[in-house]
């Protein structure tokens, strides 16, 4: 008789304990974290003190809605940077990519990286050809970003997914004549002794999902191409002069949900002041 008891507890706990974890788990994968940065460094030119980026990383083709234009709306960004796989090879919807960029652009210019979902989708030329007046691609390419009198240098480099990509290459020739403070797009995080190499002062970077499932005081589980408990999943990463931002992106792919890692929208101000 007791043990009926205990297990007739144990299950009204669990039947108590299971759709409280659902709720959390669809909360937590329906709703965007903002995220601040400040960067201070001597090689920012004093005109772009409060310059503000904005990273839109990893949609996978996710329909926010009003929700992410309002956020970025609030925040004024000088630029919005989009870190590679605005759609989903396995489900693309171009249309649904095309109104983001659409409506992001109305906000500040938008310049974008083509990410491994990119590389990966029949409808690649479709999507470029959709977006190519309103996006400044990046790929293998240079931007110069002008406030005041002063300048900064914007760089992206393609996804490696891509035929024929070669990052390092790529790379070593955008950097070759660039002084000055530069900025990289890259969807791959992993590829992070390459920019401290190159010496890239900042990189925006996503591609982990946060590691998918977040575990405490461990982190990310697994991401792709950097496996399990993978070592750049989220955040800052600082190595030498570079410091490279690491999103946990706005969609998801192959697993379709998320734990303990919400969606993530970042922006990052420059500070000239200390």
């Amino acid at each position: 008789m007791i043990k009926r008891i205990k297990s007739h507890k144990v299950l009204s706990f669990l039947l108590f304990l299971i759709p409280l974890l659902l709720i959390w788990i669809i909360w937590g994968n329906t709703h965007i974290e903002t995220k601040w940065y400040k960067l201070i460094d001597d090689e920012v030119p004093s005109d772009f003190d409060n310059y503000t980026i904005a990273q839109v990383s990893d949609l996978h083709n996710k329909d926010w809605g009003n929700k992410l234009i309002r956020e970025l709306e609030a925040a004024y960004p000088d630029i919005i940077v989009v870190t590679g796989d605005l759609i989903d090879s396995r489900n693309t919807d171009i249309p649904v990519a095309v109104e983001f960029i659409e409506r992001a652009a109305q906000i500040a210019p938008v310049y974008f990286v083509t990410g491994n979902h990119e590389a990966r989708s029949s409808q690649y030329e479709e999507l470029i050809e959709a977006i190519n007046q309103t996006v400044i691609l990046l790929d293998n390419r240079t931007f110069t970003l002008s406030s005041g009198v002063s300048e900064l240098t914007l760089l992206g480099i393609e996804d490696p997914s891509f035929p024929g990509a070669d990052p390092e290459n790529e790379l070593e020739s955008l950097t070759e004549d660039v002084e000055g403070f530069k900025i990289l797009l890259s969807h791959r995080p992993e590829l992070f002794d390459l920019y401290v190499k190159q010496d890239i002062d900042l990189v925006f970077s996503g591609h982990a999902h946060g590691g998918q499932f977040r575990l405490p005081f461990i982190g990310g589980l697994i991401a792709p191409d950097q496996g399990l408990f993978p070592k750049y999943t989220e955040g800052i990463y600082t190595e030498e002069d570079t410091n490279m931002v690491v999103s946990r992106g706005l969609g998801n792919s192959l697993f379709p949900f998320r734990i303990n890692n919400k969606p993530e929208l970042i922006f990052l101000r420059f500070s000239t002041r200390y």
